[in-house]
């Protein structure tokens, strides 16, 4: 069987945020295995005497088990109903509804017929069962599609066999096989037996919907989950209640990389509740398990209140030396040297010389913390040399492979409960709190909950990076941009490659577009751990890349839309997985027209528009603000045309639109992590201001319904945000801001 580490998470998200989508496929890290017909038959079986189908891709499948208990596979049906599978974690992205709905298009399901349970965690069954990189739509597709499709086809032919019948005089509508020419019917579930027993048709020879003829996808509909949501189900990790639990919080160092010397664990053992206090060292994996102070309490509170009253002593001598005021330093000495090139394309230097016009701007980014609502936590038991986890994680079988590693156990002796996610954002990519668990639970020798805190998770993110760009570009008599010099300053925690989400590609936008084109990138040492992020390198990329295009258009005197346009030029696919220019200007184009853009809006108001592909998808983003001579903003309205393909959930694709302008406008405003000393500067949302909802701007979508494969959409909508606001505040107020947040150029939220 193989599985996903840490690293290999991180390679999928970084190369689908390059734009290089195929390199899900080709990783040598990542296999993909296609089944013949014998494993596919062994992926099959009869359970509780219905008819139980397992498609999976990429990995062949385990023979199915006969226990109705432990379904395997996406599609149940028998006389109780039809049970459709969700395969991969439910962070807000949708996805335990929006998966199952491509299943029962194809399977011509009545969807209040249809009920979704979240599949069990078995990679060796479902192939990569994960959530990152707005992959589980791409990824899922044609499967999926495909598992309904031939479920629907074997019960045509139960009917066609009872009825006597050819299978080309039987159609399929809501649940139901029909017979025309007889006036038969027969509901799915009837026919669940009889189709059990027939053999699986190959993948490839059921035939699968044309899009026109689709009665679920493209339609709003609720998500599944929503029900339990608004009764306060126990959904979530922290939800988790299990017999014989206690309650665990662990003390790292604030400063990573230090390890513990001497800690007042025998007057923490005297207080109230607690049970037991014992310190961990780590196993030299700063993802899975820094040294720290366990503690057991009755209860949280207990938990939480023996943690404050710790005493520890470190030794930080291998510990984090970080400094942002000194990264700030250094960044301004080096923007005025050369670094090494990662692009250089065309003569850079002569269309500088040849150029009418120049300009130049040096923009910073702080680095950001993932600041999901619900804090990290894990439930585990450990007993007989088994391991049980109850976990919120976006990659249970990468957590699986560092649990067993950490209590010193084979992946088989692992069964992780997959749990609703409060967020993730690309934190919960990383299974640390996982391994943390069981390690307690392990030594504790009872089954124990762990909670981190607000502080924690603020401490001990896996943050998004910050950088420094000093941007350099040039336009002819005409207007026209002619070079374009990008000298980026990022990080590296290894000293050879840069930080996950802070290293650029030769193809980040606007790459393949212009002519003469530099990107120098000089990487900073630094020990925090730096992560995906959402929409990881392009969440900050597109705030330099769309602000310096609209500075480009400026200094020629024309409309940022016509460069904008002129740019992309003529329509053309770049590269096999690239973006596709005529599509990126139809969605420029519908964004300005939806937007009116052009039109008259009176002294202090301005409209910014910006363009950003995205992991696979086109977006562009028009935002109308106001802003006052003391620098307070209102966002009246953000604007939106995308691109994705096909929309499978109509209802969650707005949500994810929506909900990505506003975490971009929270983010772009006041959203900062420093440290000195190896140390966060901010521990909590009193330092970290995220968004109220007052100051949330009306958000209007439109998706353009192209015949494209369908791509993701929990990031690319991201991205557009910050400089279409930031080229709207110049337009309002004449002053170029280039620093993020902006609130750190003493803007505000009106």
């Amino acid at each position: 069987m193989t599985t996903l580490n840490y690293d290999d998470i991180a390679d999928v998200v970084d190369t689908v945020t390059a734009g290089r989508e195929d390199a899900i496929a080709t990783s040598s890290r990542i296999r993909i295995v296609k089944l013949d017909r014998r494993q596919f038959l062994k992926m099959t079986g009869a359970v509780g005497g219905g008819l139980m189908l397992s498609f999976s891709a990429p990995k062949a499948l385990s023979a199915s088990s006969s226990d109705a208990f432990q379904p395997n596979g996406y599609v149940k049906i028998n006389s109780a109903g039809i049970v459709l599978y969700a395969k991969n974690p439910e962070i807000g992205q949708g996805v335990k509804t929006s998966l199952p709905m491509i299943i029962a298009e194809e399977l011509d399901a009545a969807w209040e017929d249809v009920s979704v349970e979240q599949s069990r965690i078995d990679q060796a069954a479902y192939g990569m069962q994960f959530a990152g990189g707005s992959t589980a739509i791409p990824m899922n597709w044609d499967a999926l599609r495909r598992a309904g499709a031939t479920a629907r086809a074997m019960l045509v032919e139960a009917a066609a066999k009872r009825w006597n019948v050819s299978t080309d005089s039987l159609t399929t509508e809501r649940s139901h096989v029909i017979h025309a020419s007889s006036g038969k019917r027969a509901a799915y579930l009837d026919l669940a037996s009889e189709a059990a027993s027939l053999p699986v048709p190959s993948a490839d020879s059921v035939s699968l919907k044309d899009a026109k003829n689709f009665q679920i996808l493209g339609k709003r509909i609720t998500g599944v989950d929503n029900e339990g949501l608004m009764r306060g189900e126990p959904l979530f990790g922290i939800d988790q209640n299990v017999p014989g639990m206690k309650y665990a919080v662990y003390q790292k160092c604030d400063s990573i990389g230090g390890s513990v010397v001497s800690a007042n664990l025998d007057e923490i053992k005297t207080m109230n509740g607690v049970l037991d206090a014992f310190v961990l060292d780590g196993n030299g994996n700063a993802g899975e398990l820094l040294p720290g102070v366990a503690i057991v309490a009755d209860n949280t509170w207990s938990a939480i209140q023996a943690k404050r009253a710790l005493k520890i002593e470190w030794d930080e001598s291998d510990a984090s030396k970080d400094s942002w005021s000194n990264a700030m330093q250094e960044a301004e000495r080096l923007r005025h040297e050369s670094g090494p090139r990662v692009v250089d394309t065309g003569d850079v230097d002569k269309a500088f010389d040849d150029s009418t016009k120049q300009v130049s701007g040096f923009y910073r980014y702080a680095f950001a913390s993932h600041a999901q609502l619900e804090p990290e936590n894990c439930t585990a038991s450990f007993k007989d040399g088994q391991l049980e986890l109850w976990a919120p994680t976006q990659t249970p079988g990468a957590a699986i492979m560092s649990a067993a590693k950490v209590v010193g156990i084979q992946p088989n002796g692992v069964t992780l409960h997959q749990t609703r996610c409060g967020g993730g954002f690309g934190r919960r990519l990383y299974n640390d709190f996982t391994c943390e668990a069981a390690a307690i639970a392990k030594r504790a020798g009872m089954p124990v909950k762990l909670q981190w805190t607000r502080e924690d998770d603020m401490a001990y993110d896996l943050y998004r990076a910050g950088g420094f760009h000093q941007m350099h570009g040039s336009v002819d008599e005409g207007g026209k941009i002619t070079g374009w010099r990008d000298r980026f300053i990022t990080f590296t925690n290894d000293g050879n490659r840069p930080v996950s989400g802070g290293g650029i590609s030769p193809n980040v936008f606007p790459g393949g577009l212009l002519e003469n084109v530099r990107v120098e990138q000089t990487a900073l040492e630094w020990k925090n751990r730096c992560a995906a992020w959402r929409a990881p390198g392009s969440n900050v990329f597109a705030f330099v890349v769309g602000s310096f295009l609209h500075e480009l258009a400026h200094i020629a005197s024309r409309d940022h839309l016509d460069v904008l346009l002129e740019v992309l030029g003529e329509a053309r696919q770049l590269g096999p997985r690239g973006m596709h220019t005529g599509r990126a200007a139809n969605v420029v184009k519908l964004a300005a027209e939806k937007a009116g853009w052009g039109r008259e809006l009176g002294d202090g108001r301005g409209m910014g528009i910006a363009f950003y592909y995205s992991h696979a998808g086109h977006i562009a983003e028009v935002a109308d603000v106001s802003v006052t001579a003391d620098k307070k903003v209102d966002v009246h309205k953000v604007t939106v045309a995308a691109d994705v393909g096909p929309i499978v959930n109509l209802s969650g694709a707005e949500n994810q639109v929506q909900g990505s302008v506003i975490d971009g406008l929270s983010t772009m405003f006041n959203l900062a992590v420093s440290f000195e000393n190896g140390r966060v500067q901010q521990n909590n949302f009193d330092r970290y201001s995220l968004l109220r909802m007052p100051s949330a701007p009306e958000v209007e979508v439109h998706f353009v319904e192209s015949d494209y494969p369908p791509t993701g959409l929990g990031e690319p909508a991201f991205p557009p945000l910050a400089p279409a606001v930031y080229n709207a505040i110049f337009e309002a107020s004449g002053h170029r801001a280039r620093t993020m947040p902006i609130s750190e150029e003493g803007y505000s939220l009106a």
